[in-house]
């Protein structure tokens, strides 16, 4: 069939009657303040296309837009009333565009695409998107922290997931903090699966909070606790972080299932403990301050915050039956390093052993020194004959000086 026929076959179904919710081809025959008078071609039907009809643009000049002679493709809205053969109808362009546009994103919405659209207003819980008709982009679903200033939004284009989608009801609800937490996970797989708790990289601080800092590690956002910033005490953050700042961060937990790294910056450097005993060895013999006293031994200051114990059965080669019998706070003694537990950080001390004056089957008599790499769970629960503490020892002298 020619080209001519099917244009022929055309003109004659469109002559044989326009009906309501019809798609046709109409031609602009005249523009007026407000409307486009078109007529369908080839059916001899005439109708009107209101302002609103044609453009979302409410301050539009349709003279500016359209001329007569021009052709396009338009939505049959209603009859209107009047005598004319054939009736007069009106027509819609916004509409038969909307509708358009509903059909593709349905296939999006059906195969989860991301699409963009341009924000063009604000209203009361959220903003008003055009993506080829209208959607609502409520405020909770701008982006994945709290938005209380919508107005930097508007004339911004934005790509966003659909999460509601009803033609019927010209309704479509969009989100934007899907799309970050899509983005988000996979940028997180990414990262994580590059890294190794334990290991030491480079980091800007991305934000601050009350609770800690956000460092970006390779588009990721990690989170140093507060707890982990210093080893010294910090108020907030802010007191010692600003945004932008370039860190060290050592890498000490990775959540897979919450998509979370955990950071710190004091591990990335020597804690008190270890600047505190860097000089210090098993063996070495020095003066220092008793602290305080309990039940099972003495707390001697090794270095400035840093204390040893010397356990009771290590005061003296006499047998001492409460430390407090033969040493006070505040006094100075000599001590002797039996072991540096720098896993537990904790320094086991004698004065026994540091007593010059000590015979030699005292000293051949006297326990042996700890391996620095002795397993600390060994520890855990001391004898009166060890030269450690633990949290029973403690607890348990205490519960003793109530009764």
């Amino acid at each position: 069939m020619s080209e001519n026929s099917n244009q022929f076959l055309d003109a004659l179904k469109q002559m044989q009657g326009v009906e309501v919710g019809d798609i046709v081809d109409v031609e602009v025959l005249d523009v007026e303040d407000g409307q486009i008078n078109v007529g369908v071609v080839n059916a001899g039907v005439e109708g009107v296309i209101t302002r609103r009809e044609y453009t979302s643009d409410r301050n539009a000049d349709l003279r500016d837009l359209v001329k007569p002679g021009d052709k396009f493709k338009a939505l049959v809205l209603r009859r209107a009333g009047g005598d004319k053969e054939n009736g007069e109808f009106f027509f819609s362009v916004t509409r038969l565009k909307e509708r358009e546009a509903y059909d593709k994103l349905q296939k999006d919405f059906e195969e989860g695409n991301a699409i963009e659209g341009t924000v063009t207003s604000s209203v009361r819980g959220g903003l008003l998107v055009d993506v080829g008709t209208r959607g609502f982009l409520p405020a909770s679903l701008i982006s994945n922290r709290y938005v209380s200033d919508l107005k930097p939004y508007i004339g911004k284009t934005m790509k966003l997931k659909i999460t509601e989608i009803d033609p019927n009801k010209n309704r479509l609800i969009l989100s934007h903090k899907d799309l970050i937490e899509e983005e988000r996970e996979e940028a997180f797989d990414k990262v994580a699966s590059q890294l190794v708790v334990g290991d030491v990289i480079e980091g800007k601080v991305s934000r601050l909070t009350n609770f800690g800092a956000f460092i970006d590690v390779g588009g990721v956002d990690g989170l140093v606790h507060i707890s982990e910033i210093s080893y010294k005490h910090v108020d907030k953050p802010s007191d010692v972080l600003k945004a932008g700042q370039d860190v060290k961060v050592k890498v000490i937990g990775i959540d897979d299932d919450r998509h979370r790294i955990s950071l710190s910056i004091k591990q990335t450097e020597p804690s008190p403990f270890e600047q505190a005993t860097a000089d210090l060895n098993e063996g070495d013999v020095f003066e220092g301050e008793v602290k305080s006293l309990t039940n099972f031994g003495a707390f001697v200051e090794v270095a400035d915050g840093i204390q040893g114990l010397v356990h009771v059965s290590e005061i003296s080669n006499k047998h001492v039956d409460k430390p407090s019998d033969v040493l006070k706070v505040d006094q100075t003694v000599k001590v002797k390093v039996l072991n540096i537990d720098p896993s537990d950080r904790r320094i086991s001390l004698s004065i026994k052993a540091a007593d010059s004056n000590a015979s030699s089957s005292d000293n051949h008599s006297s326990r042996p020194r700890r391996s620095r790499n002795e397993n600390s769970v060994n520890n855990k629960y001391m004898g009166d004959n060890d030269n450690g503490f633990a949290l029973g020892d403690i607890i348990g002298d205490q519960l003793k000086d109530r009764k």
